[in-house]
């Protein structure tokens, strides 16, 4: 039984009537552009073929109520008055009900079971899938026409406000807006996209190193601060507006942490619109040299990589037909992915795996995937 039945067949078990129908919202992984979307930069994601599906039923009143297939937890808030702060898989429920309300949205409670596979803490983000996932059952809860940059945002305040990690809107875009076959070129300041398709015979790997991280705990959010500053001593609103010959000429004005963070991001724009580039040209070549430059960045001059993630970079471009690889997301563990001949992909998942695990005693999981839609939502 897939998960769109899974909760399909729960929901009517737990309250007794059919759902009136199923939200689904996407996980990602990010093909380059890191840590760049909190800098108004480019990155270029693509909606993954793992999600968080939710079968919901409108209700009479405010009240949400909602039970986790994966944690085995029910919980249930007011829609208007999500009460307080706390941690857990409900808080970004909640969350989104706050920021539907900070912006005057009509708000009605659902009833609804939720299920997903895309892994927790993997730099893939379960959360923004939660998020959209979560905007969709409220979108057809109050009969709104969905508009997925808008919902984007209010997710993305959500995380923000009531979770606290300030994190930029990448992972809600992508969720939002995925396209189905393509990665997706975004304007982090705009949130304009371009659909771009992958190099002929390639194909994305997700490479798992089994490590896990709680970035509301790290140090994401001093990243962001670091770079804010470093924007500011160059007179800009924000490293997106600082070109690489200009970061050239005056690098030598920032203290050395800051120019290092500067450096990552400014290099990072760069090569992203040179990737997206490379991939209209069908270039798997090109695209798989600057995810090989982007993990370099990441972790001599950003230093969010991990000893695990280096482990796991290290043997993908090791092994015959990866064109590039790089770590994932914001880092501190979780996820690499590497770009490889389609032919050669399954194969190359299992030697990666072999060499991963003698090389840190880690049991890694590593899966071909391809690239989803957006969020959406079906009725019965």
């Amino acid at each position: 039984m897939d998960l769109h039945d899974r909760v399909m067949t729960e929901f009517e078990r737990r309250f007794g009537r059919p759902s009136a129908g199923v939200a689904r919202a996407p996980g990602r992984v990010n093909l380059i552009g890191e840590h760049t979307d909190y800098n108004e930069g480019f990155v270029l994601p693509m909606a993954i073929d793992r999600a968080v599906w939710l079968a919901l039923r409108r209700r009479d009143d405010d009240r949400v109520r909602v039970y986790s297939l994966d944690f085995d937890q029910q919980m249930e808030f007011s829609a208007r008055e999500p009460g307080t702060r706390g941690r857990g898989w409900g808080e970004y429920i909640k969350g989104v009900a706050w920021a539907w309300g900070e912006a005057g949205l009509p708000l009605r409670g659902w009833d609804g079971v939720l299920a997903g596979d895309v892994p927790i803490g993997a730099g893939l983000s379960s959360s923004a899938a939660l998020e959209l996932a979560a905007a969709r059952a409220f979108a057809a809860a109050g009969e709104l026409v969905w508009d997925g940059p808008a919902m984007a945002r209010l997710a993305l305040h959500a995380e923000s406000g009531w979770v606290g990690m300030k994190c930029g809107i990448m992972d809600q875009m992508i969720s939002a807006c995925g396209v189905a076959g393509k990665a997706l070129l975004i304007d982090c300041r705009s949130l304009e996209t371009q659909a771009v398709p992958l190099p002929p015979a390639t194909s994305v790997v997700i490479l798992d190193t089994g490590t896990q991280r709680g970035l509301v705990d790290t140090a994401y959010n001093e990243r962001r601060a670091q770079c804010e500053a470093a924007a500011r001593a160059l007179g800009a609103s924000a490293l997106r507006d600082i070109t690489w010959e200009a970061f050239a000429a005056r690098e030598s004005e920032l203290e050395p942490l800051a120019r290092r963070r500067a450096r990552h991001v400014v290099s990072e724009d760069q090569r992203t619109l040179e990737a997206a580039e490379g991939m209209r040209q069908g270039d798997a070549s090109r695209l798989g040299a600057l995810m090989n430059a982007s993990h370099v960045s990441l972790r001599d001059d950003f230093e969010v990589s991990s000893r695990e993630l280096d482990i796991m970079v290290e043997c993908a471009q090791e092994t015959a037909g990866c064109y590039g690889a790089r770590m994932t997301g914001a880092g501190f563990g979780g996820c690499a992915v590497a770009l490889t001949q389609t032919d050669a992909s399954e194969r190359f998942a299992c030697q990666v795996a072999e060499q991963y695990a003698a090389r840190s005693v880690l049991k890694p999981k590593i899966y071909v995937c391809t690239a989803s839609a957006g969020a959406a939502y079906r009725a019965a």
